[in-house]
């Protein structure tokens, strides 16, 4: 354990965080990121144009803490894009994902690393659970699979969660997330794996998605349409293969928001 340690402790890893009107959350983001023991690491938070009081909340960690970094848009982007931009001003080895209202677990960084550097993995996903707007732990852990994700498996099984992803730079370079104001996570890891590589799933809770309240995501019927458009038109997958995938996503979907509760 501690000669693994020390074979990665020196690679920085990257954290990228969109930022949008998130001042109740996120200071836990930002905590979650800080109480890590793996301390290699950089946080660059991009705000899209907040009206409320976010950008405040960061600019308390930034004046203490100078691995931690703000910028702000001029006008308002998307996620995608805010991703992107703090990629571009990345300078680790290693590229994470973490959203303004999610949390990780005090030893992520360190246990993924771990697993990453003993599998040589250039991709690599975690398992997670999830909480509510007060930090609750609510429904059940969201397990991820037992073999290394292909392509065809993701379309099947959206189980890489932006919050846990983490791709090794020197493998794989630089990957930015197409322009799309939704799935352009989703996007980016297909596009990762359709080079070949392989995401390697560790089955460990180590971060947490918060279910809001307020969640967009209602609305199943928009979703599903979404969805298939999204296999059609951007995978540019055939009718029949699409329908198949879709299927399997909506079953993947209903036991894992439903079936987990």
């Amino acid at each position: 354990m501690k000669k693994n340690k020390l074979n990665f402790q020196n690679y920085l890893v990257s954290i990228i965080t969109p930022l949008f009107n998130c001042e109740k959350y996120i200071r836990d983001t930002i905590e979650s990121v800080i109480v890590q023991d793996y301390t290699n690491w950089e946080m660059i938070i991009v705000d899209d144009c907040s009206d409320d009081k976010s950008t405040d909340v960061v600019h308390e960690y930034t004046t203490n803490d100078n691995r931690i970094q703000l910028i702000i848009n001029k006008t308002n982007k998307g996620a995608g894009y805010c991703r992107n931009l703090a990629i571009k001003k990345a300078k680790g080895e290693f590229i994470a994902f973490l959203d303004s209202d999610d949390i990780w677990s005090p030893n992520k960084l360190s246990k993924h690393l771990e697993f990453m550097h003993k599998n040589n993995s250039a991709f690599s996903h975690t398992s997670y659970g999830y909480i509510d707007d007060l930090g609750n732990k609510i429904m059940s852990t969201f397990h991820v699979s037992r073999q290394p994700v292909k392509y065809t498996d993701l379309l099947k099984r959206t189980e890489i969660s932006c919050l846990t992803a983490m791709y090794d730079v020197r493998k794989i370079g630089k990957m930015y997330m197409p322009h799309l104001r939704k799935k352009q996570d989703y996007a980016l890891w297909l596009d990762i794996l359709n080079l070949g590589f392989k995401s390697d799933p560790l089955d460990l809770e180590l971060a947490y998605y918060r279910q809001r309240s307020n969640s967009n995501t209602s609305n199943k019927f928009n979703l599903i349409i979404a969805h298939w458009k999204f296999l059609r038109f951007r995978e540019k997958i055939s009718f029949f293969k699409s329908l198949y995938y879709l299927s399997c996503w909506m079953i993947g979907g209903f036991r894992k928001y439903y079936l987990s509760t």
